[in-house]
C-alpha cells in the first residue's frame, strides 16, 4: 500500500466502524497516537483520516479532548415541527441566502479553466479519425464509448460502480430534469430544496410535476418537511446547495436513503461541482451508498470542462432502467456525436481527471 493512500484505509475502516455502530454517537474516538499505534502508521496519517471524518460529518472534535461520534443513524425520525435548534440553524441558512449568490454556471478561476490547446487538439483528433462516422445519429442513451468512459471514470474515481446501460447522456441538466419528470409522470409530488437553484423548480414545473418545498437547515433538508411530505421524488444537492451553500451530513444522507426505501420513493442526487471538493478524497455520493437502487446520479460537465459543453448525465438504478426505456426511449440523444466522442476521448485519455485533479490541489492551497 501506497503511503500516501493509507489515511484512506484509516478512514473507510473507521466509517465503517461508525456506520455499524461499533463506535456510537457520542462515544470517543482512540487517540490519534493509540490509533497510529494500532495500525502501524504514523500520526499525520490517522490525522488526515481524522480530518475527513470531520468533513464529512462523522465526528466532531472537542479542543483538548478528542474525536468524538456524531454520526446519528436513527431508526425513527421525528416528522412533528423542527426543535428549537433546527429553527435556528434554518434562519443561519435564510441569512446566508441574503449574500449576493454567484451564478452556479460561473467559473471562479479563469486561469484554472480546461485547457483550450488540449480540447482543440482532442477535436482535431476525432475528426480526423472518424471522418463522416462523427455526422451519424447518437442511440437515444448516448453514444457507447462515452457511456463507457463515464462508466469507468465513476467506477475509479467516485465507487460508484455501474454499467454502460445505466448510463444518459443529455444537453444539460435541465434536459435530464425533463426526462425525469417523464419517466416518473405528473401523478406525483417532486420534493425540492428551499432554497435552491431556481432552474430546478421551474424546469419540474415546466414539466407538469407537483412541488413540494422543504426548507433546508444547516445539515441538509429540515426531517419534519422530510418524513411529512407526500413527494415521491426528492431533488437534493447535497454537496453544496445553491444558493445557501449548505452540505448534507454523513447522517442526513442517510436519512434521506431511509426515507426513499420506507416511502417507495426516489432521490433525484444532483452532484453539480463536487469534483472540485477541497477535500483530500472524492466526496461521498448517495448513490455509491444506496444499497437499494433508489438514487438516480446526475452531473455536468459544463462545470468540470467549460459552460460551452452541453453536455450532462444521469446514472439510472438498475430497476428504473425499463421503466426510462418506455417513457422517454423514443427520443433521439441531443447532443452532437462529435461532442461525445471528443469527451470520451479526454475521460479515456486522462486529461479530463488531471484537470480536476490540478483543480482540486489549487483550491487545497486557497
Amino acid at each position: 500500500m501506497k503511503n500516501n493512500k493509507r489515511y484512506l484505509t484509516i478512514y473507510e475502516q473507521v466509517r465503517e466502524d461508525i456506520t455499524t455502530k461499533k463506535y456510537r454517537k457520542g462515544e470517543k474516538l482512540p487517540s490519534k497516537r493509540v490509533m497510529a499505534e494500532r495500525m502501524g502508521v504514523s500520526i499525520i496519517t490517522v490525522e488526515h483520516a481524522y480530518e475527513l471524518l470531520l468533513e464529512e460529518g462523522y465526528i466532531a472534535s472537542r479542543e483538548k479532548s478528542g474525536y468524538f461520534v456524531i454520526f446519528d443513524d436513527k431508526d425513527i425520525y421525528s416528522a412533528s415541527p423542527s426543535r428549537k435548534e433546527d429553527q435556528d440553524s434554518l434562519s443561519h441558512v435564510q441569512a446566508a441566502v441574503k449574500e449576493p449568490p454567484v451564478y452556479p454556471g460561473k467559473r471562479a478561476i479563469d486561469s484554472l479553466d480546461f485547457s483550450h490547446s488540449i480540447y482543440a487538439k482532442t477535436v482535431r483528433r476525432i475528426l480526423s479519425d472518424y471522418g463522416p462516422l462523427i455526422t451519424e445519429k447518437s442511440p437515444f442513451q448516448g453514444l457507447y464509448d462515452l457511456r463507457r468512459a463515464i462508466s469507468d471514470y465513476l467506477g475509479r474515481s467516485r465507487h460508484i460502480e455501474v454499467s454502460p446501460s445505466q448510463v444518459i447522456i443529455g444537453a444539460g441538466a435541465e434536459y435530464l430534469y425533463g426526462l425525469i419528470v417523464e419517466t416518473f409522470g405528473r401523478d406525483i409530488s417532486y420534493g425540492i430544496e428551499s432554497p435552491s437553484y431556481q432552474k430546478i423548480a421551474k424546469v419540474y414545473e415546466a414539466g407538469g410535476a407537483r412541488l413540494e418545498m422543504l426548507r433546508l437547515v444547516s445539515d441538509g433538508i429540515d426531517s419534519g418537511d422530510l418524513w411529512s411530505g407526500n413527494m415521491k421524488v426528492l431533488h437534493i444537492t447535497p454537496y453544496r446547495s445553491f444558493p445557501s451553500g449548505v452540505t448534507a451530513s454523513a447522517s442526513k444522507k442517510r436519512e434521506y436513503l431511509k426515507w426513499s426505501q420506507q416511502n417507495d420513493g426516489f432521490i433525484v442526487e444532483d452532484d453539480f461541482e463536487s469534483e472540485f471538493t477541497t477535500s483530500r478524497k472524492a466526496e461521498e455520493t448517495l448513490f455509491s451508498i444506496d444499497q437499494n437502487d433508489r438514487v438516480i446520479y446526475v452531473n455536468t460537465f459544463t462545470r468540470t470542462i467549460g459552460s460551452f459543453v452541453r453536455c450532462a448525465y444521469m446514472v439510472l438504478p438498475e430497476r428504473l432502467l425499463g421503466l426510462f426505456e418506455k417513457k422517454s426511449g423514443f427520443r433521439e440523444c441531443p447532443v452532437p456525436t462529435l461532442d461525445q466522442l471528443v469527451l470520451a476521448a479526454l475521460i479515456n485519455g486522462g486529461d479530463f481527471e488531471r484537470h480536476i485533479n490540478r483543480v482540486r490541489r489549487h483550491n487545497r492551497r486557497s
